[in-house]
């Protein structure tokens, strides 16, 4: 049984790559975003959509198990890591305010958003928390790799998203941390005192993981040390897996941890070798993770009610992200083209906001409904980022040559 499941996991892999591969192709030849394509061919190949016609032995030949998920887990950390490459923590510093006021804001106004709204819908207070977790946190790794098809990745907006991005997402693991604690206490549980010292907490650790990232590494992968073919490239790897593994066991987000550890590499002699080698794995974790998001995506269960909720929440989510961060934005960026840019950039939801749902379903907190609901939103944002932000470039690009 144990060497049939490990066939069918890698038989997965395989189908998922392929179909990314050719999916990335065909947009690339009607000028679409890649990511686009590797979405929509984790969507149409999973097992809620052709997958489930593809049968063997009585069982879907694609199927979205733990091993999978944890393979796209993996693609997220490398993205993440080869976006901090892209910034030094001399930069990440100096945009620290700007970072630290849009990310806020990107988590703060689609909480108390959603909060609100789902409590008029009826939705009692703890699910309203929970919905509005899920509005929380944006999946970056969907923004950098449309930012790096546009050769956009070192610009103005590219940089204030990243940064952004990464307190958005520190934040809202600190408000997944004391709402999770509430399925279990209760609401009337709640201590302030104990949601700011969570939030201290989180915040505190992401800097002394950057400080001890920036000191530490860059003395570990040192040409000094290593010099048999392959070593930089092994221990810069184990580094940025060690330093996920590290912030995911405290409740942070495995790809911050990452994301520190490529930035303190990014203005080190190793640069360059380090950029290249990563680049390459890239090709194959960045397209599978995208897949493996799409096909998690379940049409079989949608009904009125459903769609109804996915509507108000995809509302929500839009336009709490575009205002909540593109205001801001354009204060710091003085410029309004750019700072709306960040606000879509912003848009896409990512794990936390599965992770949420999960909690909620298994909790008996959440209906099937709901979760649904949360996943199709994830879904949705994840697939409107790349479009909107690609004809927001487009529409420069055509400024520009009308000039």
């Amino acid at each position: 049984m144990e060497e049939t499941h490990f066939i069918q996991v890698i038989i997965s892999v395989g189908i998922l790559l392929f179909a990314s591969k050719l999916m990335t192709e065909l947009f690339l030849r009607i000028k679409l975003p890649i990511v686009l394509g590797e979405l929509l061919a984790g969507v149409i190949i999973g097992p809620f959509a052709l997958g489930s016609f593809l049968i063997i032995n009585g069982e879907p030949l694609v199927q979205i198990g733990e091993e999978i998920r944890i393979l796209g887990d993996i693609g997220a950390i490398v993205i993440l890591f080869m976006a901090g490459l892209e910034m030094t923590p001399k930069e990440f510093i100096k945009g620290g305010k700007a970072s630290f006021t849009v990310g806020s804001l990107g988590v703060i106004i689609p909480f108390f958003s959603g909060l609100i709204v789902f409590q008029i819908f009826g939705f009692d207070a703890l699910q309203s928390m929970l919905i509005a977790t899920a509005l929380t946190a944006t999946s970056i790794a969907i923004s950098i790799q449309v930012l790096s098809e546009f050769g956009k990745i070192k610009s103005a907006e590219a940089r204030l998203i990243i940064g952004a991005a990464v307190v958005d997402d520190i934040l809202a693991i600190a408000v997944l941390s004391v709402v999770t604690s509430l399925t279990t206490s209760g609401v009337d549980q709640i201590e302030i005192t104990d949601v700011v010292l969570t939030i201290i907490k989180v915040l505190g650790f992401f800097g002394v993981m950057l400080l001890s990232a920036v000191i530490i590494i860059p003395k570990l992968v040192t040409p000094r040390l290593w010099k048999a073919k392959g070593s930089i490239e092994g221990i810069s790897t184990a580094a940025f897996f060690g330093a996920a593994a590290l912030a995911g066991s405290i409740g942070l987000s495995p790809i911050v941890g990452a994301f520190a550890v490529g930035m303190s590499l990014s203005t080190t002699k190793v640069f360059g070798k380090v950029e290249s080698f990563i680049g390459k794995i890239g090709l194959i974790f960045a397209p599978l993770f995208f897949a493996i998001i799409g096909a998690q995506v379940n049409f079989h269960e949608v009904n009125f009610e459903i769609l109804l909720l996915s509507s108000i929440i995809i509302i929500i989510a839009i336009i709490t992200k575009l205002f909540g961060c593109g205001l801001p934005a354009c204060i710091f960026l003085k410029n309004k083209s750019q700072g709306m840019r960040v606000g879509i950039g912003m848009i896409s939801r990512g794990e936390v906001g599965l992770i949420v749902a999960g909690v909620g379903v298994s909790s008996g907190i959440l209906t099937s409904n709901v979760y649904s609901t949360i996943v199709i939103m994830v879904a949705a944002t994840t697939i409107i980022t790349p479009i909107w932000l690609k004809l927001d470039y487009g529409k420069q690009i055509k400024t520009k040559n009308i000039k």
